[in-house]
């Protein structure tokens, strides 16, 4: 602001602005407020003192153009290496309080993290619950399968799911299904009267547990491989795997994949209720372990595998030894679901079909617990009856399977969701901090030119 001085002295001054304080208390404005009315005082005073004073426009386009720059983050860095020299601690930005506060919250976020993993005593009484059902159901409905004048029997539970599939596939139809062309595979040599390589073990028992195309699940990789390319591929007694055409079966390929898929499941529909029936699934691979000294005549894994096929067990006792494990299923998902809706939780967020953690936190490791319960009790089963008939085969499976997936959390996954739950928390915090940073600047720059280098 540009102004003239008067030439008197400072006592002089003094007077004239006493002066004219006087002079201007006598001064009225109209339709003014008190502090209007000091304002307008003021620029007649300075006025008349001889100061030249800018209008309001010029005062507006003063503060319109106000340069504010803001340095880039390269030179912020290079100014304060220039004065700080040296490793820094982050730690050193705090004092000892602010130190202590930190680490308490952090463990307050690591509570909060555990508690949404914590099991409660409702959700381990589900899983016992379930454990037990299901092994009950094994111990005393399924049985031992053993051959009788009446073909094969076990508990009562195997006997009805076995009367099922007699029912569901007669032995009539089922015969004429077998003998029909259409059903006809070039893998069901039922003894070496037609190969070209030697098969240890292959007959009429035990050419299905042999042949990997009869394998009710690797039968549709091999099996219809075997179709389309008029061989046979076979794991034998001793364990080796051999792979041959089969020269005398070659009216039985099929070159469309689809028809040689569709030949693959009506081949397992006319075998399922034979005498010796489907192996269970991926039992044709325990012929490779020719290790082993079980029992009173020291047999090795593959040779009580094949007694166990030999005696009856197969794909549909597997599926009467599926029940139990089910139920198993079946009781710790409800539970977990009631006890989610109970707990106010939507329907849809409740329902117990997928396993992610993130969205059913506790559910893999209540079917881990239930699941471990049944395994040990098969395991006790067969430790008395010292039959290995008596196992389980499903829940072994079950049990192999979520043992893998609770390992895999315990080991890696839970430290890694605990972490990305603390520095999610914290992320958003700061986050909070920066936005209210962002909009004060906003507000302070309003009227002004912002440059960034």
């Amino acid at each position: 602001m540009n102004r003239n001085k008067n030439n008197d002295t400072d006592q002089q001054m003094a007077k004239v602005i006493m002066y004219h304080d006087q002079q201007l208390k006598n001064i009225h404005f109209p339709d003014s407020s008190a502090t209007d009315d000091e304002i307008r005082r003021s620029e007649v005073l300075l006025k008349s003192l001889g100061y030249d004073l800018p209008s309001k426009n010029e005062v507006a386009n003063k503060r319109n153009n106000e340069v504010i720059v803001v340095p880039n983050w390269d030179e912020l860095c290079a100014e304060a290496n220039q004065y700080i020299t040296g490793k820094c601690d982050i730690r050193a930005l705090f004092t000892e309080d602010e130190l202590r506060q930190n680490e308490e919250a952090i463990r307050l976020l690591n509570r909060d993290f555990k508690q949404i993993y914590h099991m409660d005593k409702v959700d381990y009484a589900i899983s016992i619950l379930a454990g037990l059902v299901g092994s009950a159901v094994d111990i005393l409905l399924v049985g031992i399968p053993k051959k009788t004048p009446d073909g094969l029997k076990a508990g009562p539970l195997s006997d009805f799911v076995r009367d099922y599939f007699d029912k569901k596939y007669p032995e009539e139809e089922m015969q004429k299904l077998a003998n029909s062309k259409i059903s006809k595979v070039p893998f069901d040599a039922q003894d070496n009267r037609h190969t070209r390589i030697y098969v240890e073990g292959l007959s009429a028992y035990y050419h299905r547990l042999l042949q990997l195309g009869h394998d009710p699940v690797l039968g549709f990789i091999f099996g219809v491989s075997d179709i389309l390319n008029g061989t046979m591929t076979t794991i034998d007694k001793n364990g080796k795997v051999v792979c041959q055409v089969m020269e005398n079966y070659a009216d039985r390929r099929e070159s469309d994949i689809f028809l040689a898929l569709a030949k693959q499941i009506i081949h397992f529909k006319s075998d399922i209720t034979t005498s010796m029936g489907l192996p269970a699934p991926f039992m044709s691979l325990l012929n490779l372990l020719q290790f082993g000294k079980i029992g009173d005549y020291d047999q090795t894994i593959a040779e009580i595998v094949q007694g166990m096929y030999y005696e009856g067990y197969d794909f549909i006792h597997f599926c009467s030894m599926s029940v139990p494990v089910m139920l198993i299923e079946v009781i710790t998902r409800m539970g977990y679901a009631l006890k989610r809706i109970n707990e106010g939780h939507s329907v849809k967020d409740s329902i117990p079909v997928s396993l992610k953690r993130e969205t059913h936190p506790k559910l893999a490791t209540m079917l881990f617990i239930s699941h471990s319960l049944a395994t040990a009790a098969n395991a006790g089963k067969v430790y008395f009856s010292k039959n290995p008939m008596s196992i389980n085969y499903p829940q072994w499976l079950a049990f192999a399977k979520y043992v893998y997936s609770q390992m895999k959390w315990v080991l890696l996954e839970k430290p890694e969701m605990r972490a990305d739950y603390v520095s999610g928390k914290i992320y958003n915090e700061m986050q909070e901090v920066f936005d209210q940073v962002d909009r004060n600047f906003a507000e302070y720059t309003h009227d002004k030119i912002v440059i960034y280098n």
